[in-house]
């Protein structure tokens, strides 16, 4: 089985304001990168889309993947065990339960180890996918609708 590491990245440009995600999957000699924007979204609806298109885009079950990410409200609710209890008791409470199982189906179908880095630091993958995720957050062009946020 392939072992394979992915950047993530997210950024709004406003919080809530037109968004974007970067991604860069690494797997032995193959390269891939996928970017998107929204017309409106939120920093934390950015970031995880990111990490649900990279796991989405695996083509083996049972990948050994290691997610580079400078979102802690990511990487410390899987790291820490929170999203599996917001399952437990529905998400009461919290936001973005639709992207959080659409995240949580991806998961289940691989071996997944999260590394939090510093954002807009020296790791090299993760400034890209933050360039990608800025001009994808700028292409009005090709803006999707977030149908699933709801302004508080």
């Amino acid at each position: 089985m392939p072992s394979i590491t992915i950047y993530t990245d997210g950024s709004a440009l406003g919080n809530p304001g037109p968004g974007g995600y970067g991604v860069v999957l690494l797997s032995g000699p193959h390269r891939k990168e996928l970017s998107q924007g929204f017309r409106l979204r939120t920093n934390n609806r950015m970031e995880l889309p990111a990490v649900c298109v990279a796991l989405e885009a695996l083509k083996f079950e049972g990948s050994e993947v290691v997610i580079y990410s400078d979102s802690k409200y990511v990487v410390d609710a899987v790291t820490k065990g929170w999203v599996f209890n917001w399952v437990k008791k529905g998400f009461a409470g919290k936001k973005n339960p639709d992207l959080w199982m659409r995240f949580l189906r991806s998961y289940n179908r691989h071996k997944v180890r999260f590394v939090w880095v510093k954002g807009h630091a020296d790791t090299v993958e993760n400034n890209r996918c933050d360039l990608l995720a800025v001009a994808a957050a700028n292409n009005r062009e090709q803006w999707l609708e977030d149908t699933g946020y709801m302004p508080e």
